[in-house]
């Protein structure tokens, strides 16, 4: 298959990698031409000028970028993706966005002949590089069915939820428990801790029972410890829980701990922790220790 992979941050960079070792034929498109020189350089494939010129002859384009805006930004347009894609390929948004742009651009494919999957990802940057990232998918099941095999090249678990828009929403509700997850282990670590105790014992302990969680086995201790550089920022956090905000006040669904979770974490970018990893929301209760 000859493919397309527009973004190569933290997570782009790493996914491209493995579809290139699966075998497929790849070019790349990235904003900074530096880091998709170093791509090809590494994997091989071809690095394109613009979106469409990385576009043009694919079957399969992937992008994974920041926000909507990027997102519009290198599908639309003269030299957007869309533009240099024919009828019958497949575009696949692997970007953390929202279910209306999910939806916009799923119409305006359409219109082309092209086919539409919002195929939001999680599992950060280690999961990226391991190739064991879980995709929740929205879109046509026939679609899906077609892009499930390039898609595993670096999944772990790949799902179809529903109709356009439905990954997306998918992906919220993932940022919702994983914001209340890491607010309450920051509360255990941080009592743990003020009442004396072995948080690794701790921890150890009670990650084998009721309390246990995928935070819980791989933060904990890190957290304890202060060590708060594991690659997804607490920027991209605030930016993915805007988008859950926006759509609960559209939707009408009740999210109060997210919106906390939301504000504790504008308290840890006023301290200067904009970059620092999301189990960083600890260092909000230790500033008095």
């Amino acid at each position: 298959m000859k493919v397309a992979f527009i973004g190569l941050g933290v997570m782009g960079y790493p996914m491209a990698g493995h579809l290139a070792t699966a075998g497929q034929d790849v070019s790349v498109y990235n904003r900074t031409q530096s880091r998709a020189d170093a791509w090809v350089a590494q994997h091989g494939g071809r690095s394109a000028a613009t979106p469409r010129d990385a576009a043009e002859g694919c079957d399969y384009v992937m992008v994974c970028v920041g926000n909507d805006d990027d997102l519009r930004s290198v599908v639309l347009g003269e030299d957007g993706a869309l533009a240099g894609m024919s009828a019958g390929t497949v575009l696949v948004d692997h970007t953390t966005a929202s279910a209306q742009v999910a939806r916009e651009l799923a119409a305006l494919a359409q219109n082309q002949g092209v086919e539409f999957l919002d195929a939001p990802v999680s599992g950060g940057q280690a999961g990226a590089e391991n190739g064991a990232l879980t995709v929740m998918v929205g879109g046509e099941s026939g679609t899906f069915e077609r892009a499930q095999p390039v898609i595993d090249a670096y999944a772990q678990r790949i799902r179809l939820i529903g109709p356009a828009g439905a990954g997306q929403l998918t992906k919220m509700v993932n940022q919702i428990c994983i914001g209340g997850l890491l607010q309450a282990l920051s509360e255990g670590v941080h009592f743990a801790k003020r009442a004396g105790l072995d948080a690794d014992a701790v921890f150890d302990v009670i990650s084998k029972g009721a309390a246990q969680s995928w935070q819980m086995e791989n933060r904990a201790a890190t957290m304890a410890s202060g060590e708060f550089d594991f690659g997804f920022a607490v920027d991209w956090m605030r930016k993915d829980l805007g988008i859950v905000l926006d759509e609960a006040r559209r939707n009408g669904a009740q999210v109060p701990v997210t919106a906390l979770v939301d504000s504790f974490y504008s308290d840890v970018q006023r301290s200067g922790g904009n970059r620092w990893d999301t189990s960083s929301l600890i260092t909000r209760l230790q500033m008095q220790d």
